[in-house]
């Protein structure tokens, strides 16, 4: 699988939601910012706007957190039902032909529903739908996208393994010093 712009902006940009939820995001500032980053055009919101965003990003959790293909099969049929429009191919800025989920005049929440529910679907289509999920250490609730390699990705970060892995460590060298 490749992961290109065309099929990891949505993708990504789900994700980044989902995880502000967990944070101390959702100021308008720090929405934007986020919109900016994963090339939403137009990413002035309204804090009406904030909480529409914050809304979807609360439906795009269970996506990631699904535990089989067929339940997030489910979970992204249910957001492209809410938030994918007629899709059309498209050519601007200097851009190869791509797909778009919503038209460029609908509005910034309509199209971001619209490029991550479109992506999703997409990107599951290409991993089998693998690659999605939330991070295995117990106390972290972030959620990534796997681009790895091999497709084998547990955590959201490097930090988060470590830790668990030094925690699994020490589990098992207590229990070794018990047996002793």
């Amino acid at each position: 699988m490749q992961f290109n712009h065309d099929n990891m902006t949505g993708v990504r940009l789900a994700a980044d939601l989902v995880n502000l939820d967990t944070g101390a995001g959702w100021s308008r500032e720090e929405v934007e910012e986020l919109l900016h980053k994963h090339d939403i055009r137009w990413p002035q919101v309204t804090d009406r706007v904030v909480a529409e965003l914050r809304r979807w990003a609360e439906r795009l959790a269970p996506v990631f957190i699904a535990d089989s293909a067929q339940a997030r099969c489910d979970a992204i049929n249910a957001v492209l039902t809410e938030g994918a429009g007629p899709a059309y191919l498209t050519m601007h800025d200097g851009l190869r032909p791509h797909v778009h989920f919503a038209a460029d005049q609908d509005t910034v929440a309509s199209r971001v529903r619209a490029v991550t529910a479109g992506s999703l679907a997409i990107f599951t289509i290409e991993s089998e739908g693998r690659r999605l999920g939330q991070c295995a250490l117990d106390r972290c609730t972030m959620v990534f996208v796997d681009t790895s390699r091999n497709g084998t990705r547990r955590y959201c970060s490097t930090r988060c393994g470590n830790l668990d892995a030094v925690r699994r460590h020490r589990a098992q060298s207590r229990t070794s010093k018990q047996k002793s």
